[in-house]
């Protein structure tokens, strides 16, 4: 059994590294040559024109507000609500678990979609409702800013920085705050002096993990930023190989290269940071239970605001999506609006022939895909998990590297190297970046999972004379099948809204859903793209069902 762990690692080592260090490599080469059709043809002029154009200035100091912006927002509010669900008495606290999961199965784009539905200038809906109640002679709001870009992108990143600092927040010795309160400090008092400054580490890591997400961000910036002309390096790229007669992708390179070392280092930051988080470890060996606080008169209220922020992440983007999928053109809800509701938009999303290829496409990819990504990562998580090698140590820092790319970049990387093979503008293509770009959400679960197995049972297995593979299908599987139906979700849900990489790497023909709901928002076509994004949430939820009942089926037969 040994022998056959120890043969596999270099295979999986070759695969990962092949789908992870080729497109660093591609892009690398690819930004000091001239073009695609000039490939090995080297050249320093691609950084020279990246560098010293007079708009990347501008460019990159919107880049640095957009991020830190978004971070510091998704990571204020996260606190706000860790704090509330961990050291008070609000009630239904079950609305905190139901915001840390539900808004990441909302596709970014939609979400975004659904704000510049609200807020726009021209024909927003809230706009055109306080211009009419309020006789306002412009709107009051426009979304297509920098602050309402990071507005956006600070919600839509709040939950993952909530699974950073909630458990960090329940999980210190409350004799601290204790002695603070013997001491005559007051909850506030005690919240800014003892336990902010304990939660230190993991408040750094939600910030910085917020600046990885927010750098690599497309969605809201393609929605959001490009109307109102306010560009950051993802839109920079996407302009440069997206738009104009002729992409540069040598170009894209040069600028991809910056974008790429920015977010590596934030990775390093971020772990650097969470290692030190053991430095703060307060939790001693006797029992302790977490105080919580009495909110008395503000238990009702704040929970209102809890209630707003779950109705704001989850139930407002479907809804106004939904709306303007059924009336005519963007208007504000009223008795005329709804005598107005019809089909049109539906009936002309369902009987266009490219719109139908992209569900098809992101159907086959999200199924597809996401099964051939699992098997990969039960292999390779079967290796971290299993075997002791410093082999098995640079697959798993191999396998976890992709977290740290930005999509829209690995796609210029894989750009270079497809079109060097019959694999270029097929949706071969896509399949194989996806699973370079996700491959980690598939890996997280399957790792957590091969640690609840001991090795005993794999040991009896060979005793009774049963081989590697008989044991891997016979034992193994069925008791991994939890971690794999939940890679696979993670996995299918991804490939279902993937947007950033598709941009860059969908040719006529392979068209995905988010590309062709971008394509229609920048037509200005809501009403068709507010019914392509309720069918991609239904296909999402669909799979999610589908998985979740096999899976179900699956352990019932094993017991």
């Amino acid at each position: 059994m040994q022998k056959t762990r120890t043969a596999l690692t270099p295979s999986l080592i070759a695969i990962v590294g092949f789908l992870t260090v080729c497109p660093v490599v591609m892009l690398l080469f690819g930004s000091f040559t001239e073009g695609l059709g000039a490939f090995g043809s080297f050249t320093v002029e691609k950084y020279v024109t990246a560098y010293t154009d007079p708009a990347f200035a501008d460019i990159l100091v919107n880049t640095v507000v957009f991020t830190i912006g978004s971070a510091l927002v998704s990571t204020v509010l996260a606190l706000f609500l860790a704090y509330l669900n961990t050291r008070t008495n609000i009630p239904f606290k079950f609305l905190f678990r139901i915001i840390s999961i539900i808004p990441m199965m909302i596709p970014h784009i939609l979400f975004a979609v659904s704000w510049a539905l609200l807020l726009n200038p021209s024909n927003g809906m809230l706009n055109l409702l306080l211009k009419e109640i309020f006789s306002l002679p412009a709107s009051p709001f426009n979304i297509y800013t920098l602050p309402g870009m990071m507005l956006v992108e600070g919600l839509l990143d709040m939950p993952i920085a909530y699974l950073i600092i909630a458990p960090a927040m329940s999980a210190f010795d409350v004799s601290l705050e204790e002695s603070s309160k013997v001491s005559g400090a007051s909850n506030l008092r005690t919240l800014f002096r003892v336990t902010l400054p304990i939660l230190r580490p993991a408040i750094l890591a939600a910030v910085t993990l917020g600046c990885v997400r927010s750098l690599a961000s497309f969605a809201v910036p393609a929605v959001l930023g490009m109307p109102g002309r306010k560009y950051v390096l993802a839109t920079h790229l996407y302009r440069i190989v997206a738009t104009g007669f002729v992409p540069d992708y040598g170009l894209a390179a040069a600028v991809g290269m910056s974008v790429l070392a920015a977010s590596i280092t934030l990775i390093y930051l971020y772990r650097h940071l969470t290692r030190e988080g053991e430095k703060y470890v307060t939790i001693s060996s006797r029992g302790y239970r977490p105080a919580v606080i009495d909110l008395k008169g503000a238990k009702y209220p704040l929970f209102g605001v809890v209630a707003l922020v779950s109705f704001v992440l989850i139930v407002l983007p479907v809804l106004v999506l939904l709306y303007t999928s059924l009336v005519p053109y963007s208007m504000a809800p009223s008795a005329k609006a709804f005598a107005m509701m019809s089909g049109r938009h539906w009936a002309a999303v369902l009987n266009d022939p490219l719109s139908l290829l992209s569900v098809k496409n992101s159907v086959v990819l999200g199924i597809g895909g996401a099964s051939l990504g699992i098997v990969l990562s039960v292999f390779v998580a079967y290796v971290i998990v299993k075997v002791r090698t410093a082999s098995a140590g640079v697959l798993e820092s191999l396998s976890f590297l992709s977290f740290s790319f930005p999509g829209i970049v690995i796609g210029v990387g894989f750009m270079w190297f497809f079109v060097q093979t019959p694999l270029y503008a097929t949706i071969w293509a896509l399949l194989i970046g996806y699973i370079a770009t996700y491959l980690p959400y598939g890996i997280r679960p399957l790792t957590s999972a091969f640690v609840q197995i001991h090795s005993h049972l794999e040991e009896s297995s060979r005793v009774c004379g049963g081989g590697p593979l008989y044991t891997m299908r016979r034992i193994v599987i069925p008791l991994l099948i939890p971690g794999i139906v939940s890679g696979w979700i993670l996995m299918a849900t991804m490939f279902v809204r993937e947007l950033s990489l598709s941009v860059v790497l969908s040719r006529p023909g392979t068209e995905v859903l988010a590309v062709q709901i971008l394509r229609f928002a920048e037509d200005g076509l809501w009403g068709r793209l507010s019914a392509l994004g309720i069918i991609m949430i239904f296909i999402s939820t669909i799979l999610v069902i589908i998985a979740t009942w096999i899976g179900a089926k699956l352990t019932q037969v094993e017991k």
